[in-house]
């Protein structure tokens, strides 16, 4: 039996280079996952379904399991690690905390990604926006009302 073909490429994560060999079949939640070591984007469905694989690649909010790696050369990805500045949190991290946002925890990285991509690219995104924005992701705990509530608070401290 054959090995598969590998491909030697430069993820640009969080502002570093990332050298990873990789099939062409690796999707890039798996690589940055298990290549890169950065373990916060999360594997839910591997269907692009819930939502908490969510990265951004180039500013747009991006189901990370249904990228493959290849595809990402050249881009800039950002994960849930390079939201947090100098030990200083994102203000989407700290409206998170104070609304109680979260629960588990589990969805949080891809509703976090999702968000911030969303309000960078229209800050003025208004309540409805937001509530459809928030609905393509999944909590199973949460029932959604405090990620809404962290969201606006979020998105008046990003304006």
């Amino acid at each position: 039996m054959t090995q598969p073909t590998r491909h030697t490429l430069t993820l640009t994560v969080n502002g570093a280079p990332h050298t990873v060999s990789v099939e062409p079949r690796r999707t890039l939640a798996d690589a940055l996952r298990e290549d890169c070591r950065l373990t916060g984007t999360h594997l839910g469905c591997e269907h692009g379904v819930c939502g908490a694989c969510t990265v951004l690649v180039d500013g747009e909010p991006v189901r990370s399991c249904l990228m493959f790696a290849v595809q990402a050369e050249g881009r800039e990805i950002r994960t849930v690690e390079g939201l947090a500045k100098d030990g200083v949190l994102h203000p989407m991290q700290e409206a998170f905390s104070e609304h109680h946002a979260l629960q588990c925890g589990f969805c949080t990285p891809g509703f976090l990604m999702l968000a911030v991509g969303a309000l960078e690219r229209d800050p003025e995104m208004d309540e409805d926006a937001q509530r459809e924005l928030l609905s393509s992701n999944l909590c199973r705990c949460t029932g959604y009302q405090n990620i809404l509530k962290a969201v606006r608070a979020a998105a008046e401290k990003m304006r």
